[in-house]
C-alpha cells in the first residue's frame, strides 16, 4: 500500500478509517476507571509494536530526527493533558473540545508557518467542519466555572494536536520512509508515560493493570494504527485537509457516547454532526 500513490479519495478513506479507530481507543481509555492505568497500558502496547516495527523498517533520514524528537515530546504532553481532561470532564464534551480546536489551528499554522496556501474551497471545507465540531462541543451549553479546569485541559490538548500534526506532517516528508518515521516516533514517546506512572505508583501499578490489561493493550494497538494511518495520509495530502477529516472522529465519539456511555444525543448534536459531514463533502468536491 505504501508504494502506491493514491488519489484524494483513497487518502480520505484512510483518514476516515483512522478517525473511527481513534474514537474507539479514546472511548476505551475513558471507559476505564483509572485513567493513568489506561494510558500506561496504551503506551506499553504502542511501544511494543513500535519496537517490532523498527526492526522491519528503514531508518529515517537524518533530516527527520529533529521532527521525531519534537513530536515525541508533544505527544507526551498531549496524552498528559488528555488524561487530565478525561479525569475532570465527560467524554461527550471533552473529546469534541480536544479534537475540535485543532483543524483551524492546523490550517493557520499550515498557511502562516509552512507557507502552504490553501485553495478557497479547502478553506471553506475546513471552516464548515470546524463549525460542526464546535457545535458538538457546545451542544450541552456553555461550560460553567466548575468545568473550566477540564475545558482548559481539553483546549491544551487541542493545541498539542495541532502542533504535532504540523511537526509530523513536515517531518514525514523529510524521512524517506513513512513506516520508519511512525515506528521511531512511537518508540521514542511510548515509554515516557509508563515511566511517569511507575514513579508515581511503584509496584502497585502492576496489580492495578492486571484486571484491564486486555482492554488497555488493545487500545494501544488501535492508537498506533490510527495515528500511523494519519501520518501516511499526511505524506500524501495537505495537512489542513487531513486534520479536518481526522477530526470527524468526533461524530463517531458522539455515537459512542450515546450508545455506550448513555449520554444524550439531542437535536443540537445531530445538527452539528450533519454539519461535519457537509464539510467532508465540501472537501471531497474540491478534489473532483
Amino acid at each position: 500500500m505504501l508504494g502506491i500513490m493514491p488519489g484524494a479519495g483513497a487518502v480520505a478513506a484512510v483518514v476516515l478509517a483512522a478517525a473511527v479507530l481513534h474514537a474507539v481507543w479514546n472511548a476505551m481509555a475513558h471507559g476505564m476507571k483509572d485513567k493513568l492505568v489506561a494510558f500506561t497500558l496504551i503506551n506499553v502496547a504502542s511501544t511494543g509494536c513500535a519496537a517490532v516495527m523498527v526492526c522491519l523498517t528503514p531508518m529515517p533520514d537524518a533530516a527527520a530526527w529533529p521532527f521525531i524528537a519534537a513530536s515525541a515530546l508533544l505527544q507526551v504532553g498531549y496524552q498528559i493533558l488528555l488524561l487530565r481532561a478525561y479525569q475532570l470532564g465527560d467524554f461527550g464534551q471533552m473529546y469534541p473540545v480536544a479534537r475540535g480546536t485543532s483543524p483551524l489551528l492546523v490550517a493557520v499554522l499550515s498557511v502562516t508557518v509552512l507557507d502552504r496556501p490553501l485553495p478557497p474551497e479547502n478553506v471553506a471545507g475546513v471552516v464548515v467542519i470546524s463549525c460542526g465540531l464546535a457545535g458538538l462541543a457546545l451542544a450541552d451549553g456553555i461550560p460553567g466555572r466548575a468545568q473550566l479546569p477540564a475545558l482548559a485541559a481539553a483546549l491544551g490538548t487541542g493545541a498539542m494536536i495541532a502542533l504535532y500534526t504540523v511537526v509530523d506532517g513536515t517531518g514525514v516528508r523529510h524521512s524517506g520512509t513513512v513506516t520508519g518515521y511512525i515506528a521511531w516516533m512511537f518508540l521514542c514517546q511510548g515509554p515516557i508515560l509508563p515511566l511517569i506512572a511507575w514513579v508515581r505508583r511503584g509496584r502497585s501499578l502492576i496489580d492495578q493493570m492486571r484486571p484491564v490489561y486486555v482492554r488497555g493493550l488493545t487500545g494501544g494497538v488501535l492508537s498506533l494504527l490510527a495515528y500511523g494511518l494519519v501520518v501516511w495520509a499526511q505524506s500524501r495530502g495537505d495537512l489542513a485537509t487531513v486534520a479536518a477529516l481526522r477530526e470527524t472522529s468526533i461524530v463517531v465519539a458522539a455515537l459512542i457516547g450515546t450508545l455506550i456511555f448513555r449520554e444524550r444525543l439531542g437535536v443540537l448534536r445531530v445538527t452539528a454532526a450533519v454539519t461535519v459531514l457537509t464539510g467532508i463533502a465540501v472537501l471531497e468536491l474540491a478534489h473532483w
